[in-house]
């Protein structure tokens, strides 16, 4: 069950895995990892939300429905997946197979860092929705993103220029205007 992915050693690595989890259920699928051990982040953002007595409230809720991030080794993630149905892999072909996607470390860490604050300003966009040939690859340095890197780029339906910090397939998050002071060009 789900305590056998805790007893699993292997020689694999950690790695952090997208993942999706069916019909709106990452919250769920996240405490259940979570219960088992395993380290997992799922971007949130503050949503206007109205309640069933009419009233409105702001909740904290999924950025992006169904995606979840799990740090772990395969071969836990699969033993839990076991008794969880609706987490899939987020998968990428390769060879003629489709194989479970996996971001790198540092890009999981700068995603983190941009998006555990639940910031309202911050825009989630596709990958399609990105060109970021058209940008310029830049590194932030200081204040609280100091050290991020990503490509500053205009962003449809945006006056300004954005930092863009891409998950490459999977997602990409523009953040607020830095000023021009803290960025350095790559």
């Amino acid at each position: 069950m789900i305590a056998a992915a805790q007893n699993t050693t292997s020689e694999t690595p950690v790695q952090w895995f997208a993942m999706s989890a069916t019909f709106r259920r990452e919250i769920k699928a996240r405490a259940l990892l979570e219960a088992a051990g395993i380290e997992c982040f799922i971007p949130m953002k503050y949503m206007a939300v109205t309640k069933r007595d009419g009233r409105k409230a702001k909740e904290l809720v999924p950025a992006v429905h169904n995606l979840i991030f799990v740090h772990a080794r395969r071969e836990e993630i699969q033993a839990v997946k076991a008794d969880i149905p609706y987490l899939q892999w987020l998968t990428r072909p390769c060879d003629g197979r489709n194989i479970p996607t996996i971001v790198p470390d540092k890009d999981m860490e700068q995603f983190i860092q941009v998006t555990r604050d639940s910031n309202e300003k911050l825009v989630y966009l596709r990958p399609d929705e990105i060109d970021l040939r058209k940008g310029t690859p830049i590194r932030i340095l200081g204040g609280p993103f100091n050290g991020i890197e990503g490509t500053f780029i205009k962003i449809q339906g945006h006056r300004n220029r954005r930092v863009v910090v891409m998950l490459k397939g999977i997602i990409g998050v523009a953040m607020a205007e830095v000023t021009p002071d803290l960025i350095e060009v790559l």
